[in-house]
């Protein structure tokens, strides 16, 4: 491993991604796609094009975009989680699994044709060296799609005050034996995530505006996707958290030009193209 990766994460996300496997719920898996794909230029892409997924975990959205390109190199420093990663998308022979990160990966530079990190770079300790990283790997012109967590600058005073809160239960959990981490973020998942998301749910067939309800982006999702949201929530060691304007500061630091940030949740997806300067 080389400096700008803190193993602690790697390990926690390795248990995580090996006790929730990701299989048999394409369906569900495809509207999160959608959602976190929905920036991305495949009118761009050739059917010839290469491409890596960064700290690409079980694997859930590689299978959604292996079957469009020629070439896809699926990177995360966890054995445990490439292994999930490699039973989730043995029906493909298009797919380079390897173990590394941002800095160690094999790919050679200005070589790929696009890229893709989701909900990976905002647990490392230096993101904006890890996006720059990443950026150096694609060829000129090429994009690079990103998913960081936002810092709740859009929500109202009540949603980042029990964000707060929240944020404190983290640090405790974070920290506790595995089989501990299941069990206490499976009750959060049962008695939190799942009564506030159906109530949003009621509220939203009601016509009621639900946007700075806590939770209420899960009114529609499976028990299962809480229950992995809760974990990787409250089980992560490491977490940071951007503006939209930080997004902008990175992609520009990491080389990326011509960037979108999308308005919609899933915040912040953003989508830039790699500068032929860099």
């Amino acid at each position: 491993m080389h400096n700008n990766v803190d193993n602690k994460v790697v390990r926690d996300f390795g248990s995580e991604w090996g006790f929730y496997k990701q299989q048999d719920n394409d369906e569900e898996f495809r509207k999160m796609y959608n959602e976190y794909f929905k920036l991305f230029p495949w009118e761009k892409i050739p059917k010839e094009a290469s491409g890596f997924d960064m700290g690409c975990g079980s694997g859930r959205w590689a299978k959604f975009v292996a079957p469009n390109v020629k070439r896809l190199t699926c990177i995360d420093p966890s054995p445990k989680a490439l292994k999930s990663a490699r039973i989730n998308l043995r029906e493909f022979q298009n797919i380079n699994f390897e173990c590394g990160t941002t800095e160690s990966c094999s790919l050679k530079n200005n070589s790929q044709d696009f890229g893709y990190s989701l909900g990976v770079l905002h647990h490392i300790p230096n993101t904006k060296k890890a996006l720059k990283d990443c950026v150096a790997k694609l060829k000129p012109g090429a994009p690079m799609l990103l998913y960081l967590y936002f810092n709740f600058e859009n929500k109202n005073f009540i949603y980042k005050y029990l964000w707060f809160c929240s944020d404190l239960t983290r640090k405790i959990i974070c920290k506790l034996p595995f089989f501990l981490k299941i069990t206490i973020t499976s009750l959060i998942a049962t008695f939190v995530y799942l009564p506030l998301a159906k109530f949003s749910l009621i509220l939203n067939k009601l016509k009621i505006n639900t946007k700075n309800l806590p939770l209420s982006e899960y009114r529609n999702k499976s028990y299962y996707v809480m229950l992995t949201d809760s974990l990787d929530r409250f089980g992560t060691r490491l977490e940071k958290r951007f503006s939209k304007n930080d997004i902008y500061e990175l992609t520009k630091y990491a080389g990326l030009e011509n960037v979108k940030v999308s308005d919609r949740p899933p915040y912040w997806n953003a989508i830039g193209y790699k500068s032929h300067k860099s």
